[in-house]
């Protein structure tokens, strides 16, 4: 048991010694490496801002009964799209045409979509700020473990597959968002039915959505082509240090007779 003690101890200050020196090294940045890394930051910036800060209203034009003029209805919504707690009320707050609006909503929930790719997202933008931290301040200790390249290289492939099936999550969410807050939404409105008519008049324009669909497919790609530069430093690829000392401190080859 002591032993054990003392063995963990020892690791500690090892561990502790290597983080302790730090040594800014900008050369990384210039290789694959650590130049995709950054622009894999980059881009998940730009995928959770042009999703999380996301706000929209549809707007449906209402004709009372015996009444000539149009008056306008909005339901506000935005992300993380929980849709049936959209409400529609009119610009002054009054019950047009003597209905309770507040009562009808928009229909759908689509936050759990949404929340995973924004989540994941800015998961993906701290693990890359602490990659690049390691890349340029501790490049020694990098690339003479074994355990760290192969962790990120791990990272590396689980972070593709996971912007793939988030992504496509979030783009078949966003195509049901277009549709229901459409014009079919005055179909599932009762009183646009039976008391009054109603017209759709607008929905805010969803071009910074469709740019985060675009980015998270170009996040997918970017991490799937760095997957390949994460794998020639692990052992997968390069010999082991121990290997190659035992062929240049072994027996020297025979010479010819």
């Amino acid at each position: 048991m002591a032993s054990n003690i003392y063995l963990f101890r020892q690791r500690i200050s090892r561990f502790g010694q290597r983080m302790s020196s730090f040594q800014l090294n900008l050369n990384p940045l210039k290789e694959p490496l650590g130049f995709i890394k950054v622009l894999e930051w980059i881009a998940s910036i730009f995928a959770f801002a042009t999703c999380g800060g996301f706000k929209g209203k549809t707007e449906i034009l209402v004709t009372c009964p015996q009444a000539s003029d149009n008056k306008t209805i909005i339901a506000t919504f935005g992300y993380p799209f929980r849709l049936n707690q959209a409400s529609f009320q009119a610009f002054s707050h009054v019950n047009v045409c003597d209905i309770n609006w507040k009562s009808y909503v928009l229909i759908g929930d689509y936050s759990s979509s949404a929340q995973f790719y924004v989540t994941f997202a800015v998961f993906v933008f701290l693990y890359c700020i602490a990659a690049l931290l390691l890349y340029v301040g501790y490049t020694n200790l990098y690339r003479d473990s074994r355990k760290l390249p192969m962790i990120d290289f791990i990272v590396t492939l689980v972070a593709t597959f996971l912007w793939l099936v988030s992504t496509s999550a979030w783009a078949k969410a966003l195509t049901d968002i277009k549709i229901a807050t459409g014009h079919r939404i005055i179909q599932e409105l009762v009183p646009c039915n039976q008391e009054v008519k109603c017209y759709f008049g607008s929905v805010t324009s969803m071009g910074s959505l469709n740019v985060s669909v675009i980015f998270g497919f170009l996040n997918m790609i970017l991490w799937g082509g760095n997957a390949w530069f994460v794998y020639k430093e692990t052992t997968l690829h390069s010999p082991s240090n121990t290997s190659a000392s035992h062929g240049q401190g072994g027996i020297p080859p025979p010479t010819g007779i």
